[in-house]
């Protein structure tokens, strides 16, 4: 996990939308929800960072598409590169791991939304599972 004096910086595939987070960073979650499949094509690996400390540090291209009444996720409109889950009402911002420049100080700390899991792949590991959202039960989880 980060530090409250890291700077971690992250973009998308073409350079278009760049980002910086300010502090800690949240473990990655694994999201196996339908959205999250078929936005990544398997499951979503989410940090997690106070909106306050994540900075657009270039915005070339980043798009907001309303995915539900309960969040909006950003992307990049040039490449499409999927980086961020905004929920409304949350003070914290979901960052899609791959995106982040250095993924070494971040590990991952469970999975949430198995009922939705797709088939064609296993989940063997130890880690928390959660039918459903963890409702905030992970350390970190703003």
């Amino acid at each position: 996990m980060t530090n409250e004096t890291s700077i971690t910086t992250g973009g998308c595939q073409c350079g278009a939308v760049k980002y910086k987070v300010e502090g800690p960073l949240r473990e990655v979650v694994n999201c196996h929800c339908t959205m999250c499949r078929r936005l990544h094509g398997n499951f979503g690996p989410h940090s997690k960072a106070p909106k306050a400390q994540i900075t657009i540090t270039e915005n070339k291209g980043l798009a907001w598409y309303d995915t539900s009444e309960t969040a909006r996720r950003g992307f990049c409109q040039n490449c499409g590169s999927g980086l961020f889950w905004d929920p409304h009402d949350q003070d914290a911002m979901g960052i899609i791991a791959g995106t982040l420049d250095d993924t070494n100080a971040l590990g991952t700390m469970g999975h949430i939304f198995m009922g939705e899991k797709a088939d064609f792949y296993d989940v063997d590991d130890d880690l928390p599972k959660f039918e459903g959202s963890s409702k905030g039960q992970f350390q970190g989880d703003y």
